[in-house]
């Protein structure tokens, strides 16, 4: 079982750092990443809490090496990611993770970018600047996810307990 989540979270990783120079919207200083957010709730979802911040962490490192990413991607890639996977765990249906994914990232992974953006960044927003940006990118993703996950239940490709 472990060489499974192993390799699913490594594919997962991949993807978001090859589509990290492909697809994303710039918005000032941060870059809205839907695909990011997409990863983090599939992560959550089939692979648990700690895998889904593993990635995020991961895909946020490889693609600031690459200079696709910014700093801001780790604060509200992992915040989301970790509770996406708690949300998911503990509720136990997709939409929990979601909710989790868009508030972990779209308000927390927000307020916790300031203090990077600020210090690390040289940025001299205010601190309630990143919200609506990371809002917007973590709701992207999350609707994605979401029709991701009709069509799976659908098609009985995977089975969820609801």
């Amino acid at each position: 079982m472990k060489t499974n989540h192993l390799t699913l979270a490594s594919l997962l990783v991949a993807l978001g750092t090859l589509t990290g120079n492909l697809i994303y919207i710039p918005v000032g200083v941060a870059r809205a990443f839907p695909v990011q957010h997409l990863i983090n709730i599939l992560g959550a979802v089939l692979l648990g809490p700690f895998y889904a911040v593993l990635d995020a962490f991961l895909i946020s490192f490889l693609r600031n090496l690459l200079g696709t990413g910014s700093l801001l991607a780790f604060p509200g890639s992992m915040i989301g990611a970790l509770l996406a996977g708690l949300f998911y765990r503990y509720f136990n249906r997709t939409e929990a993770a979601i909710i989790g994914e868009i508030f972990g990232t779209g308000i927390l992974g927000a307020l916790f970018a300031y203090p990077i953006a600020s210090l690390l960044m040289g940025s001299k927003t205010g601190l309630f600047f990143f919200i609506p940006s990371f809002l917007l990118s973590s709701g992207g993703g999350a609707i994605i996810a979401y029709f991701f996950f009709k069509v799976l239940e659908k098609s009985n490709t995977l089975e969820f307990n609801k």
